[in-house]
């Protein structure tokens, strides 16, 4: 039946409405969707009526066309009105959720106002020619095609993946005389009060989320509990702090557990046999998996004369974690394994980490190994890969192995010294001439660690001993993840390298001022090797500087990340380089091993396609994770550094300083190794300019200077475990330069101290 225009209506109050149709005659789907998107005033259907002139035996057929209209989404009703599907902006930011297929990917609007209804469904386009190729759990900014049909068939392009947004606030609860605050856990941010019916279950001391709000005409911001997550300090798990604030994924998920615990133990198929091979594992004394093992012998190939043969195996998680699988979402998800004094965030569950995938002494288990050949000269001659089953000899210390070397075997390492441990070492000393001549990066900065005792308090901070045997170790793990990355490349597989860029004309420059003011130079080439930079820290040696030059030399660097595209490492002067020695703990070498079993035939779990096409998002997260691992470890350094300093308050210390801003001194204390601030308003009574390209603070009047790596005493002021924040007050003078050569600029404002200032000497 034909249906006539609507004429134009009459401008009454409220919704315009229609001219009475002709009789038998019902709008169209058109002038009904054009009136919703049209007339704002549209509260639903009785409006919709009253519009167009819909009286008597018309309502029927009209609620039907309404409610067909509704069943196919076209218009959506809410409790404040009907009105037609809202439609995606061409450009918008999607939610690609964890659980998606990612060989029929989907996703959501990030934002969405739930009274337009239900969120679309977006399908997610792929393909070999994709620009940006995200997974699931990405954020992603991406182009929005709608479709020709009536109802919109979203599909998006992806055009960058975007960070997601952290969660609520995190803080500590601390219940006083007036009620209850809240210690936020960001050190930028001030306390604020928690209204007592705000605070849920939440106890003094707890850890706890809560959203803020501004209440009053002087809009002060209040906390309220969103949820409570537990008591770090009773629980004796300073980690949760940062665990809960960056995110971090710390609970296996129930599908997970089950699929770990359904994984059996691999077998011989499709492995060849090497469980009379001596392998063993050499890791730290605490250590509770074991992924890499190693064995060397001399090759008898009389065209090696003076050669070894050096293999090293790495447990094959690929095995038990397989593309799509809940396992490998998950691991997916975490990307890597966080370490803290107090417990570690696994990327695998026990039952795969620390059972099936740990190469126990005396036990058979499945690896993916490498047999290198190297010459007398220590350069690797050639390689091959291996799918196995092996079984390792021994489980050793890193000590244990020194002290054999060193003549002091025990009952494990004295049976082993001969066949195993020395010509271990012999195929060591070899790669070491190699090393030297390739002239890696030579920063070797002393790390601690803190030691706890049972009840999560700070008990000892050491720096351990840094052994050959250490050294053994990372070099042949080095020279197996650089065959990684040849075998890849001469296979034309796609990889994940690890890289590190060579550092910034903007940062040499910042180097190069730096070290003229301690007279010494560097080439002003912006192409500088690693090589360039040992030859600094040898000066700096003789010069008894070395501390001051190593930290500007470490700040210089670029930082390393995961990328599909090579551009080389440069702190290793390598061409080419891969993870691949640590699948346990980093995805990253997960997708190299797949990479490997693909390429050589190895078995039908290694990369698939799909992983191939999202090696440059896979990893860009990877890169993230990483990142925030680093940055939740030294969070909670600090914070369990600055609880066990907390007491000592008043108490003087030694220490250097690590740090120059325009705000102050950064001090590290020899000690501890803890980081505090000495805030440059309390430096003295003068005006302290800072001094960019001498990483110093200068008194203008009196030309006292404070410079990065100087010597200084400190008094501790102030511990606030919670931020993890140390304040110090400076009791050491500085070094006087003369005050005419302070550069103009960089100008601290005067302010008299009093009592709080250092007095004058």
């Amino acid at each position: 039946m034909a249906r006539p225009p609507i004429t134009k209506p009459k401008n009454l109050s409220g919704p315009k409405r229609a001219r009475k149709p002709a009789a038998d005659a019902l709008p169209s789907r058109e002038q009904l969707l054009e009136a919703l998107a049209k007339q704002p005033d549209i509260k639903g259907k009785r409006d919709l009526a009253k519009m167009f002139g819909i009286r008597g035996d018309m309502r029927r057929p009209f609620k039907a066309m309404l409610a067909e209209l509704e069943g196919e989404g076209v218009i959506t009703r809410t409790r404040k009105a009907l009105r037609r599907t809202a439609a995606l902006p061409h450009v918008t930011v999607l939610d690609i959720p964890l659980d998606a297929d990612p060989d029929d990917l989907h996703a959501y609007p990030a934002q969405w106002n739930e009274e337009e209804g239900e969120k679309p469904r977006v399908t997610v386009l792929g393909g070999r020619d994709a620009r940006v190729a995200p997974a699931p759990g990405d954020r992603i900014l991406a182009r929005i095609d709608a479709g020709e049909a009536e109802i919109p068939v979203y599909t998006a392009k992806a055009m960058k993946i975007l960070d997601k947004p952290r969660r609520g606030q995190i803080g500590i609860v601390r219940m006083d005389d007036d009620g209850a605050r809240l210690l936020p856990v960001d050190r930028k941010l001030k306390e604020m009060r928690i209204p007592l019916g705000d605070l849920l279950t939440a106890a003094d001391g707890d850890l706890v989320e809560v959203e803020v709000k501004l209440s009053g005409r002087l809009m002060i911001p209040r906390a309220k509990v969103t949820a409570v997550i537990g008591n770090p300090m009773s629980e004796g798990a300073i980690s949760l702090i940062a665990i809960h604030n960056l995110e971090i994924p710390y609970r296996f998920p129930q599908s997970v557990i089950r699929e770990a615990d359904a994984a059996t133990e691999a077998n011989l198929k499709g492995r060849e046999d090497w469980r009379d091979v001596p392998l063993i594992t050499i890791d730290p004394a605490d250590a509770k998996d074991h992924d890499d093992a190693v064995y060397a012998e001399p090759d008898q190939d009389p065209a090696n004369p003076g050669g070894h043969i050096v293999t090293v195996a790495i447990a094959d998680v690929a095995a038990y974690v397989h593309p799509g699988s809940e396992l490998d979402r998950e691991a997916y998800l975490r990307g890597n394994s966080v370490y803290f004094p107090d417990r570690v965030v696994p990327m695998l569950p026990e039952r795969i980490s620390n059972e099936l995938c740990s190469l126990k002494q005396g036990v058979p288990r499945a690896a993916l190994a490498v047999r290198m050949v190297i010459g007398a000269d220590g350069r690797k001659r050639n390689h091959s890969f291996h799918r196995i089953l092996m079984r390792s000899a021994a489980k050793l210390s890193y000590q244990q192995v020194q002290a054999a070397i060193d003549g002091q075997v025990d009952e494990q390492t004295g049976p082993l010294l001969d066949p195993i441990l020395r010509p271990l070492y012999a195929a060591y000393d070899v790669m070491v001439h190699a090393r030297n001549h390739r002239g890696p990066l030579e920063l070797d900065l002393p790390e601690r660690k803190i030691v706890l005792d049972d009840k999560g308090m700070v008990l000892d901070i050491r720096v351990p001993e840094r052994l050959e045997a250490h050294r053994l170790i990372e070099e042949m793990m080095i020279a197996a993840n650089v065959a990684a990355a040849e075998t890849l490349e001469q296979k034309r597989s796609a990889l994940l390298y690890r890289v590190h860029d060579e550092p910034s004309s903007e940062k040499l420059q910042a180097l190069r001022d730096f070290l003229g003011s301690l007279q010494i130079a560097i080439k002003k080439s912006d192409s500088v090797r690693a090589t360039d930079f040992n030859g600094i820290l040898a000066q700096s040696r003789k010069a008894g500087n070395v501390e001051q030059v190593s930290e500007m030399v470490l700040r210089s660097q670029a930082q390393a990340e995961y990328n599909a595209e090579n551009y080389g490492h440069f702190g290793l002067n390598l061409d080419r380089y891969a993870h691949f020695t640590s699948p346990i703990r980093r995805y990253a070498d997960l997708i190299v091993h797949r990479a490997l079993i693909t390429a050589l035939n190895l078995g039908e779990d290694g990369l698939t396609e799909r992983e191939m096409l999202q090696l440059p998002s896979i990893a860009q997260h990877i890169s993230a994770t990483e990142r925030r691992a680093m940055r939740a470890e030294r969070e909670t350094a600090d914070r369990l550094l600055a609880q066990f300093l907390a007491t000592k308050i008043g108490a003087k210390f030694e220490g250097r300083i690590s740090g120059v801003t325009r705000s102050g001194l950064f001090v590290r204390l020899f000690e501890t190794g803890a980081d505090g601030f000495v805030p440059a308003s309390s430096l003295g009574q003068d005006y302290y300019r800072y001094v960019e390209e001498r990483q110093s603070m200068i008194g203008e009047r009196g030309g006292e200077k404070f410079t990065l790596g100087d010597r200084v005493t400190v008094r501790l002021l102030e511990a606030a475990p919670v931020a993890g924040a140390l304040r110090f007050e400076l009791l050491s003078e500085g070094t006087r330069v003369n005050p005419s050569s302070v550069r103009r600029g960089n100008k601290r404002p005067f302010k008299p101290f009093g009592a709080k200032g250092r007095k004058k000497r």
